[in-house]
């Protein structure tokens, strides 16, 4: 019985390894620019079940962070504000700025940008009730090419492999499309380059409902699901 065994596994070993190769090659081939949710994506409006990743203390990263408080105090604009100044201070970069902070009923949303060349840097968000600040998860770490996971070095200082061949406003019109699909009313703000991708706006009614971002390689549309409700938005000097 064991010999069968063993014998009768052999096939099936041989079609799971023909298999992953066939994944693989899959995976090499040179992706095609479309306006579709990336398979990382979630088809779910803004508060979708994404919760935070590491949490990012006074410069780096300090382990997981823990579930949202709803009902407990949060935290204000102005505290939140603070805590990214202070962030700032501790990372002691002459080079980096914050350039806005968006509240959602999830969290806060941070843009970071380099001053010397007006690129924007990475995302965080903090956590509306803690006050913990982490890295934004979704193209923040995985598009990101200088600062993000896929870099090599997470919140690195590393040089992005080349110039985006995604445009803008091709990038806008990625996002205009997947939008008459997802969100039916919605249109396209202003956008934000980043080192491999664009993050841009979803406006409703001329208000900032959420936000999305587009690979400025692949014209890939990432839906951010994660932060909920617009609130409030306090753009920084």
């Amino acid at each position: 019985m064991r010999q069968v065994l063993r014998q009768s596994g052999k096939p099936l070993m041989a079609a799971l390894i023909v298999l992953i190769l066939v994944a693989l090659a899959a995976c090499s081939s040179a992706p095609t620019p479309s306006p579709t949710l990336t398979p990382y994506g979630y088809p779910f409006g803004p508060g979708g079940m994404m919760g935070p990743g590491g949490l990012m203390g006074s410069g780096g990263m300090i382990g997981p962070g823990g579930p949202y408080r709803v009902g407990e105090p949060r935290i204000s604009m102005d505290q939140a504000i603070q805590i990214v100044n202070q962030y700032l201070v501790n990372r002691n970069d002459s080079d980096l700025k914050a350039s806005e902070v968006l509240e959602f009923s999830y969290n806060f949303y941070v843009g970071f940008v380099e001053k010397s060349t007006g690129i924007h840097a990475f995302e965080a968000l903090i956590d509306p009730y803690s006050g913990d600040m982490y890295p934004e998860p979704g193209p923040n770490m995985m598009w990101n090419a200088k600062y993000g996971m896929m870099s090599g070095m997470m919140w690195g200082t590393l040089t992005p492999s080349g110039p985006m061949t995604v445009t803008e406003e091709a990038a806008k019109g990625y996002a205009g499309e997947f939008l008459k699909s997802y969100l039916t009313g919605a249109k396209v703000g202003d956008a934000d380059r980043f080192y491999g991708y664009y993050t841009i706006e979803i406006l409703i009614n001329d208000q900032i409902y959420g936000m999305l971002s587009v690979n400025g390689f692949t014209g890939q549309v990432w839906y951010h699901s994660w932060h909920g409700a617009f609130i409030a938005m306090k753009e920084l000097s």
